[in-house]
């Protein structure tokens, strides 16, 4: 699942890419916490090699893939865990779908970031290879992509959901920026790391989370560049830093305003364990994203329901302290538009207000920023040079990062 507004801020925990929102006005049925009616299932799942390997570009921690195409680049698409459905560009539906004439096929009801309930044409794709994997008749949602696309400043042409890979044993290396596929329960139960289980009915993975001895649900969730995102309900949380108010982030239900605090308390993971890590308070379903995911080889089998979680014993999951300018965009080839600026943040004491438009970044146009370059920029830099249109004047401001949640 993912959201749309792009925050200022350090992407070490940035909850700004969940497609489960995209835009304001935009729907979404991404999230597992939004799950479709039962859909068809996929039909066969073809291998030409026992192991298929391919590359994935990490963007703020979620995983691309590209598959080739003719003259006019590589289609681009998100790995979606957190996705209860495949989701494809019209122009990907036109050169691989075929429409059906089952009730299936008439169309998928949504609902909208505003509360208003949509229908997206539905399409059966002959084929959706990833290397040497076949996918035929892959049931799928037609969406337009352009608004997640200028917000990449890449294409993305599509979202591959969790049941697509029923019959695989689907691997994400996210050191190594991999994407393994074997035939389903081709691992044998012998992939190392820690097991967790999950219930393939669900069409999504969700797996226990221990919270200060106290046992959760949360949706793996690897459409989402967040890090920890915990429902309070039933936890009786402590808190090293209080929750504070944070970037706001387009949801199934229109913005929210996250908040932010690092809990005193422990959070497990089977043998994994999250020191006092800085957890996104909310009153949806809890779920742990690309920002936790970074720091793991997650292995997804949903012939036996388990998920491997294996990572280096030498690396840290420590959550480190989170930085931010104060400031939330939507982004457009031409402008970001900025939509929400922190009270009291640097942003605002120099009278940055919603509605502002950036226009240029260090003196560059923000078209030519990619999400890629912005979140490298970003981790190492203490400040930002802006220029801003407001009306019809210009200004540069120089944006200071500050802690956030020490």
């Amino acid at each position: 699942m993912t959201a749309v507004s792009r925050s200022l801020r350090s992407p070490s925990f940035a909850r700004s890419l969940l497609l489960g929102g995209l835009l304001a006005a935009a729907l979404f049925v991404l999230s597992g916490c939004a799950l479709l009616p039962r859909n068809p299932e996929p039909g066969r799942t073809t291998f030409s090699a026992p192991l298929v390997s391919l590359p994935v570009v990490l963007t703020a921690n979620t995983p691309v893939i590209e598959i080739p195409r003719n003259k006019s680049g590589p289609w681009r698409f998100l790995v979606d865990t957190g996705s209860s459905v495949t989701l494809v560009s019209p122009e990907f539906a036109a050169h691989a779908g075929r429409r059906g004439a089952t009730p299936e096929a008439a169309g998928v009801s949504v609902r909208s970031a505003g509360g208003e309930v949509i229908t997206l044409p539905a399409v059966t794709l002959r084929r959706l290879d990833l290397g040497d994997v076949r996918f035929e008749s892959v049931p799928a949602v037609v969406y337009d992509f352009d608004a997640l696309s200028d917000h990449f400043g890449e294409r993305i042409d599509g979202v591959l959901g969790f049941p697509l890979f029923r019959e695989t044993v689907l691997t994400l290396d996210y050191p190594q920026s991999t994407l393994h596929l074997t035939p389903a329960g081709s691992s044998g139960g012998l992939m190392p790391g820690a097991r967790l289980r999950f219930d393939p009915a669900n069409r999504v993975p969700l797996v226990p989370l221990e919270v200060a001895g106290q046992a959760v649900n949360a949706l793996v969730d690897t459409g989402s560049d967040g890090g920890l995102q915990l429902n309070p309900a039933g936890l009786a949380l402590r808190f090293v830093q209080p929750p504070v108010a944070g970037a706001k982030v387009a949801t199934l239900t229109g913005d929210r305003q996250q908040r932010l605090g690092r809990i005193e308390d422990h959070a497990r993971l089977g043998t994994h364990i999250l020191s006092q890590p800085i957890i996104d308070v909310n009153d949806s379903l809890s779920s742990l994203g690309g920002g936790v995911l970074r720091h793991f080889v997650a292995t997804f089998d949903q012939s036996r329901g388990e998920l491997t979680l294996f990572r280096d014993p030498g690396t840290s999951l420590a959550t480190p302290a989170m930085r931010s300018g104060g400031l939330s965009f939507r982004r457009t080839p031409a402008y970001w538009r900025v939509s929400h600026v922190i009270a009291d943040s640097p942003a605002a004491r120099a009278g940055i207000q919603e509605g502002d438009l950036v226009i240029r970044i260090e003196g560059e146009p923000v078209a030519n920023w990619t999400l890629r370059r912005y979140d490298a920029v970003i981790a190492r830099a203490s400040a930002l040079q802006l220029t801003f249109l407001h009306g019809l004047q210009e200004r540069t401001e120089r944006i200071e990062f500050f802690t956030l949640v020490p």
